[in-house]
C-alpha cells in the first residue's frame, strides 16, 4: 500500500473501507470464488481487482466514473469472503463504497430508474404490488417494443398470490420453548406470502410463540445493497424502534435480508443508533439457524418420495455462514432425498435487485444454476431466499422444465400437515 486512504475524511464508514482495503494482500484466492470473474475473465471484474479500484478512487486516483462500470456489476454475493484469507470483509466494504459513489458521481437515467424501483419501489409493499401488476399488463408487449426495464419483466410473476393477514401473536404448541418476533419481509410479503404463514405453523409445531409487530416494512436491505445508506438507515431505524425487546430472537425467513439486519453495526457506525443496532442485530436469526440451535422437531414422514436439489442462497451461505442447518432439518424429513448441486456456491444471478441492474449477467447465472438442477436429477428445488426462489423458477420456466420450488420452512410445513411436495 503505497498511499494513504484518509479514513477520517471518508465519513463514519472510512475505517470499514480503509481496513478492508488494508487486509487486501492480492493473492488471488478470491478469482475462482467471483461469478463475475468466472463469467467475464477480467482482472477488474475480480474482488481483487475491484479492491484495486476503490482503493484508487478514494485515494483520488482515479475518477468515480472510471472505476463505477466494474464496482456496480459486482453481485454483491461475498463468496469471495469464505475463499480469503486474509479475512477481508469485502461485503462491508462494498456496501460503504457504493454508498460513497452515491453523492460522488453523476447518475445517467437508467440508473435513476432503476434506484426509483430499488428504493422507493420495492421496500413498499403495497406499491410494489402496484408495479407487479401493472408489470403483469405490459409484459406482453416486452417481446415486441423495447422498454424500460424490459429485460425485469421476465421475473414479473403470471399471478400474485393471496393468503389472509398474519395475526400479531401466534401462540406455541404444548409447552412454549421461545418467545420470537418475526420479520416478514416486502417482496416476500407480495409474491410469497405463505412462506411466512409455513413459518408460524413450523414455529409453533416447535413450541414457539411469535410476535408478528404490526405495522412493519423494509429491513432496508435493498436501498443498503444499492447504496441508498439513508433509505436504508431510515428504513432500519423504524425496525428498531418497533420490535420489542423481550423476545428471545428476531427471526428472517428470507436470507437478504438477515444479512442485512446482521450488518446494522456498520450500516449505522459513528451514529447515534449505533449501540440500539448492534444489540438488535445480535438478536437476528435466520430461521435455519434458529431452529438448528432450538433443536427441531421431526415431521411425520412425507406421503410420498421425493428428492430435492438444495441451492445455497449466497446471502445464507456466504455472508452468514449458515450452510449446515438447512441441510440438517431437511434430512429430517423422511421420504425426501437431497442431492447437492455442481458449484453450489456460484450465484443464481438474483443477488437483491441484480437481476433487475445486471439482467444479461444475471440471465447467465440463472440459466447455468437452473441446468445444474436439471442435471442433479431433482423432482423439486429448496432454498432459503425469496429472490433465488423468484430467480430459479424463472429459469427453470425458461428452459422448459418448470419443477417446485419451495422454500425450507415451506417443506417442513407440508410435511407436518401431510400434504406432497410435487404435483
Amino acid at each position: 500500500m503505497q498511499h494513504h486512504i484518509p479514513a477520517d475524511r471518508l465519513g463514519p464508514l472510512g475505517p470499514v473501507m480503509a481496513d478492508a482495503i488494508t487486509a487486501c494482500v492480492h493473492c488471488g484466492f478470491c478469482l475462482a470464488a467471483c461469478p463475475t470473474y468466472r463469467l467475464l475473465g477480467e482482472e477488474m471484474d475480480s474482488p481483487r481487482g475491484r479492491i484495486f479500484l476503490m482503493k484508487a478512487v478514494l485515494e483520488g486516483e482515479l475518477a468515480p466514473e472510471e472505476a463505477w462500470p466494474y464496482v456496480d456489476r459486482c453481485l454483491g454475493c461475498e463468496a469471495c469472503e469464505p475463499a480469503c484469507p486474509s479475512g477481508v470483509a469485502y461485503g462491508h466494504l462494498l456496501m460503504a463504497f457504493r454508498e460513497q459513489m452515491a453523492t460522488r458521481r453523476p447518475l445517467g437515467w437508467g440508473e435513476r430508474l432503476r434506484r426509483l424501483l430499488v428504493s422507493r419501489t420495492l421496500p413498499y409493499p403495497g406499491r410494489f404490488r402496484l408495479a407487479v401488476n401493472v408489470g403483469r399488463l405490459v409484459k406482453p408487449l416486452a417481446s415486441r417494443v423495447p422498454l424500460p426495464l424490459g429485460d425485469a419483466l421476465a421475473l414479473v410473476p403470471d399471478t400474485l398470490p393471496y393468503t389472509p393477514p398474519l395475526p400479531e401473536l401466534y401462540p406455541a404448541q404444548g409447552k412454549r420453548r421461545a418467545r420470537v418476533a418475526l420479520l416478514v419481509g416486502c417482496v416476500q410479503r407480495v409474491v410469497a406470502p405463505e412462506i411466512n404463514w409455513a413459518t408460524l405453523r413450523v414455529l409453533a409445531q416447535n413450541g414457539v410463540e411469535v410476535v408478528v409487530p404490526k405495522a412493519q416494512g423494509c429491513c432496508g436491505a435493498l436501498p443498503m445493497h444499492a447504496g441508498d445508506g439513508d433509505r436504508a438507515r431510515e428504513l432500519a431505524g423504524r425496525l428498531l424502534d418497533l420490535f420489542p425487546d423481550d423476545v428471545d430472537a428476531v427471526i428472517t425467513n428470507a436470507a437478504g435480508c438477515g444479512s442485512g439486519m446482521k450488518a446494522y453495526p456498520v450500516l449505522f457506525r459513528g451514529r447515534p443508533e449505533e449501540a440500539r443496532a448492534r444489540a438488535f442485530a445480535r438478536r437476528v436469526r435466520d430461521i435455519h439457524e434458529f431452529l438448528a440451535e432450538l433443536g427441531p422437531v421431526p415431521p411425520p414422514p412425507l406421503p410420498q418420495p421425493l428428492t430435492v436439489a438444495y441451492h445455497d442462497a449466497c446471502h445464507l451461505a456466504h455472508a452468514q455462514g449458515i450452510r449446515e442447518a438447512p441441510r440438517a432439518l431437511l434430512r429430517l424429513v423422511e421420504g425426501l432425498t437431497l442431492r447437492e448441486l455442481p458449484e453450489p456456491e456460484l450465484c443464481c444471478g438474483s443477488a437483491g435487485t441484480y437481476n433487475v441492474e445486471h439482467p444479461e449477467i444475471a440471465g447467465q447465472l440463472g440459466e447455468r444454476k437452473a441446468r445444474h438442477i436439471l442435471t442433479a436429477g431433482a423432482e423439486a428445488v429448496v432454498t432459503g431466499n425469496v429472490g433465488c426462489l423468484v430467480q430459479i423458477n424463472t429459469h427453470l420456466r425458461e428452459l422448459g422444465r418448470p419443477l417446485p420450488v419451495w422454500h425450507t420452512v415451506q417443506v417442513l410445513d407440508r410435511a407436518f400437515q401431510g400434504l406432497p411436495l410435487a404435483p
